[in-house]
C-alpha cells in the first residue's frame, strides 16, 4: 500500500470520527455506508429468508451492528471480523441542569467507562446522542448532535492550586461538571434537543442517551505527516477499517461476517455487547436460513475464524520502560499481534500463525504486543465473545 493510499484511507477515518459524536451516529454512519453499497436491513423481529450472495445487516439497540455477506454456493464456516462502537466519556444524568452560585448553570455527569481525566479541560465540548421523543401515542428514538461549541470543563488557575502539576486527583462529581451558561440559560439545552428531534415541544421529549464529545477535528502530526491524532480512535480507528475491508472482500467459500460490538469500554455485559447472545443468535438464524441441523451449524462453526480488532499500545516515547522488553510494537511499523498468559487476548500459537501467514500473503508487516509482567493490561471483546460462540480467535 503506497503512501497516496494510506493518506486517503486515513483522511475518511478521521472525515468518519468527525461524523460521529456518539456512538448512535458511530452504527447510523455504518448503516448508511452498508445500505449505500447494497446491504439489506434485517430485523430481530421478523424471521429471515436470505438468498446465496446476499448481503445483510442487523442491529441492537442503535449502538451494535454486524453486517454479513452469504457466498453464492454452499459455505462451510463464518469468517468473522469485530471491533467495538464506544469510547470513553462523560453521560448526562437524567436531570442534568445544575445551578452553581446563583450565577451559573452546569450539567451534572456521570463518566462512562476509563478515562483519563486531564484531556477533557479548557476545551469546547458539545452534547450528542439519542432523544425518545412521545409522537402521539407512539415513541421514536432520533438521533441529535448539537454542532457548535456549546460547553467548558473550566480548570482552576494555577494561583488557586499550586500543587496541581505535582499530582492532583480530580472528583468527577465536583472536578468535571460542564458550564453549559448562566443562570439565565435554564431550560435552553431541552429546547435546542426539542428542536433537533423535530419535536413540538421539549415536553414531547421523554428521555434521552446524551454524551459530551470533544469538538476538536482529528489532524495528521509529525513532520512528515506519519502520526495521526483524534479523539475516539480506541475503537473507530479498527471498526471504521474493518467496516470498509468487509465491503469490499469477497466470500467464496464463507459467511463473512463483520462485527461493531457496544460496551466493551464497560466490560461488554449488555443486551447489545459482546456479552450478549448476539453474536450467536445472528449465527444460528443464518444457518437455520439455509435448512441446517445444529450438527451442521457446529462443524461449520468449528471451522470458523475471529479477528477481535481493537487498538494496542505502542512503544511511548517519553516512558520507554512502560512497555515489554521484547514485545515492543511500534507505530507504523505494522499490525500487532496481542498476546496475554491470562487470556485477556485470545491468540494462541496457532491462531497467531494463521493470521501471519495471511498477513505474509497480503505484504503487510505484523509485530507483537505483551504486557510488562509486573503491569496488568485491558483486556478486550474476543475473549467475551468465545464464552458464547467457541471458536478460533486473534487478537490484533
Amino acid at each position: 500500500m503506497n503512501r497516496e493510499h494510506t493518506m486517503e484511507i486515513n483522511k475518511g477515518l478521521l472525515n468518519f470520527i468527525e461524523k460521529s459524536p456518539s456512538l448512535y451516529h458511530v452504527i447510523e454512519n455504518f448503516k448508511n455506508m452498508l445500505l449505500e453499497t447494497g446491504f439489506t436491513q434485517l430485523t430481530e423481529k421478523e424471521s429471515w429468508n436470505l438468498e446465496k450472495g446476499g448481503k445483510y445487516f442487523v442491529t441492537r439497540g442503535g449502538t451494535t451492528i454486524i453486517a454479513f455477506k452469504v457466498p453464492e454456493k454452499e459455505f462451510a464456516n463464518f469468517q468473522i471480523v469485530a471491533s467495538h462502537s464506544d469510547s470513553p466519556a462523560f453521560k448526562l444524568k437524567a436531570n442534568p441542569e445544575l445551578e452553581k452560585e446563583g450565577h451559573y448553570l452546569s450539567l451534572n455527569i456521570e463518566k462512562y467507562g476509563g478515562m483519563i481525566y486531564g484531556p477533557w479541560f479548557d476545551r469546547p465540548l458539545s452534547v450528542a446522542g439519542r432523544v425518545v421523543v412521545k409522537d402521539g401515542i407512539r415513541l421514536s428514538g432520533r438521533l441529535v448532535n448539537i454542532d457548535r461549541d456549546l460547553l467548558v470543563i473550566p480548570n482552576v488557575a494555577i494561583h488557586m492550586n499550586r500543587k496541581i502539576n505535582d499530582g492532583f486527583s480530580y472528583n468527577p462529581q465536583k472536578d468535571m461538571l460542564p458550564l453549559l451558561g448562566s443562570e439565565q440559560s435554564k431550560g435552553v439545552l431541552i429546547e435546542e434537543l426539542a428542536r433537533q428531534a423535530g419535536a413540538d415541544s421539549p415536553k414531547d421529549i421523554v428521555s434521552a442517551d446524551l454524551y459530551l464529545y470533544n469538538r476538536q477535528k482529528g489532524t495528521f502530526l509529525g513532520v512528515q505527516n506519519e502520526f495521526i491524532g483524534s479523539p475516539k480512535l480506541d475503537d473507530l480507528q479498527c471498526a471504521y477499517t474493518s467496516v470498509k475491508a468487509f465491503i469490499q472482500g469477497g466470500n467464496n467459500d464463507s459467511v463473512t461476517m463483520c462485527c461493531v460490538f457496544d460496551s466493551e469500554e464497560v466490560g461488554s455485559c449488555t443486551s447489545q455487547g459482546a456479552d450478549s447472545t448476539m453474536l450467536s443468535d445472528v449465527l444460528e438464524r443464518i444457518s437455520d436460513a439455509f435448512g441446517r441441523n445444529l450438527q451442521e451449524h457446529k462443524s461449520a462453526l468449528a471451522g470458523s475464524f475471529m479477528v477481535s480488532a481493537d487498538n494496542a499500545h505502542a512503544v511511548h516515547p517519553n516512558m520507554p520502560e512502560k512497555s515489554d522488553p521484547t514485545d515492543r510494537p511500534f507505530i507504523n511499523r505494522g499490525v500487532v499481534v496481542k498476546h496475554n498468559a491470562n487470556q485477556k487476548y485470545t491468540t494462541d500459537a496457532v491462531t497467531d500463525a494463521v493470521f501471519k501467514g495471511i498477513c505474509v500473503k497480503a505484504c503487510v508487516p505484523v509485530q507483537d504486543f505483551s504486557n510488562r509482567a509486573d503491569e496488568p493490561g485491558g483486556s478486550t471483546l474476543g475473549n467475551i465473545a468465545s464464552s458464547h460462540v467457541s471458536i478460533s480467535m486473534v487478537d490484533i
